[in-house]
């Protein structure tokens, strides 16, 4: 950044859950804070992201705008009229709307920046298209294939949206002492790890990763499955786990604010989701750290995995063919360990942070020129 006063940049969350999402909103504002910018937080103060801010003495302001409301509209606006910004990104649909009328009812508004993280539809209606194409400068995709829907089925301008993945740290993320962490982490040492990182959301396939390994377990004695993070459908996987007698055979680890340890931890990682992702941050770690991956063909899995090289692909809650993808890792440990190995190394291509970075700064600068 070559300006002679710090460019202030604002970022908008209305979400008040937690996952790759909000991990996105913080490590790049960290980032760009490294770089010399200004930037602030708007969430609700019953947000988990809230909450994160703080511990990382980032900087965050709670106004109400998790719901779309006259109350959240004004807060934002007030806000906006006192504090000079230069750029605003928004990050889910209530602050995105909220923010644009907000500026929309303002002289010498600042640019919006609509990123978009989840591959889930984007309706086909007049105020959406209002919001995408006018009311916003440019939309960034957290992936190819994101950006490619926004194209195809929103008929979107192509030229307005630009698709820049999650970056890492690579330093951070990187292969370990596979036992050394599970003794510290009280994690079976001799068994076979099956593992998931991820929110426990439905769309995700827990459950079908769940009744997969129920089936594995019978052929191979020596697994074990790894459950890390918290959501809204830990009680039913909960239920699932007791009613298929897995207690003794799977943890549920709940979330963890450090993931490395646990990443570290296990030998297959399994991302079996079946609607709505982007390119997930916890399959770029899983890559980063070394790990042999397994992923349903949806959202941008396909763009992050090469079939047969860096993972492997199943079709979405397709649980037998997700069997044998595990199954094939289990019974050629080689070649697990080969795809393990290609699977860091495009990682540390493609998966920095500063690539990340880069490409936000180009967009933010062209988003204040236009």
């Amino acid at each position: 950044m070559n300006e002679s006063r710090k460019l202030r940049v604002l970022h908008t969350e209305s979400s008040c859950g937690w996952g790759g999402q909000e991990i996105r909103i913080l490590t790049e504002m960290e980032g760009m804070i490294g770089r010399g910018y200004d930037l602030q937080l708007l969430c609700p103060s019953e947000s988990t992201i809230y909450e994160v801010a703080k511990k990382r003495d980032l900087p965050v302001m709670a106004l109400p705008i998790a719901r779309k409301n006259v109350r959240g509209l004004l807060s934002l606006r007030n806000w906006l009229k006192r504090n000079r910004v230069d750029v605003v990104i928004t990050h889910s649909s209530t602050d995105s709307w909220l923010t644009a009328v907000a500026c929309q009812t303002m002289f010498h508004a600042p640019p919006i920046i609509r990123l978009r993280h989840v591959s889930a539809a984007v309706p086909n209606n007049l105020p959406t298209r209002w919001l995408y194409q006018h009311a916003c400068k440019h939309i960034v995709t957290t992936g190819t294939c994101i950006r490619e829907q926004l194209i195809k089925e929103n008929g979107f301008a192509a030229h307005r949206i630009t698709s820049i993945p999650t970056g890492l740290d690579l330093q951070k993320f990187s292969p370990g002492d596979r036992e050394a962490v599970r003794k510290e982490l009280g994690l079976p040492v001799s068994k076979h790890l099956v593992g998931i990182i991820a929110t426990l959301r439905s769309w995700k396939g827990h459950a079908h990763l769940i009744e997969a390994f129920s089936r594995l377990i019978k052929r191979h004695k020596n697994l074990h499955l790894l459950i890390v993070g918290e959501g809204p459908v830990r009680e039913p996987l909960e239920t699932l786990v007791e009613e298929l007698n897995l207690k003794q055979e799977v943890t549920f680890a709940g979330n963890q604010e450090n993931t490395v340890p646990w990443f570290r931890s296990i030998d297959t990682f399994v991302l079996p989701s079946y609607a709505n992702e982007g390119v997930p941050q916890a399959l770029m770690q899983a890559m980063s750290c070394g790990l042999p991956v397994i992923g349903g063909a949806v959202g941008g899995l396909p763009e992050t995995i090469e079939d047969g090289k860096t993972g492997l692909l199943f079709p979405p809650k397709d649980v037998p063919a997700l069997v044998d993808a595990i199954e094939k890792l289990l019974e050629n440990p080689e070649f697990a360990k080969q795809m393990g190995d290609a699977a860091a190394r495009v990682a540390r291509e493609k998966f920095g942070i500063d690539l990340m970075l880069d490409k936000m700064e180009q967009v933010i600068e062209n988003a204040m020129k236009s």
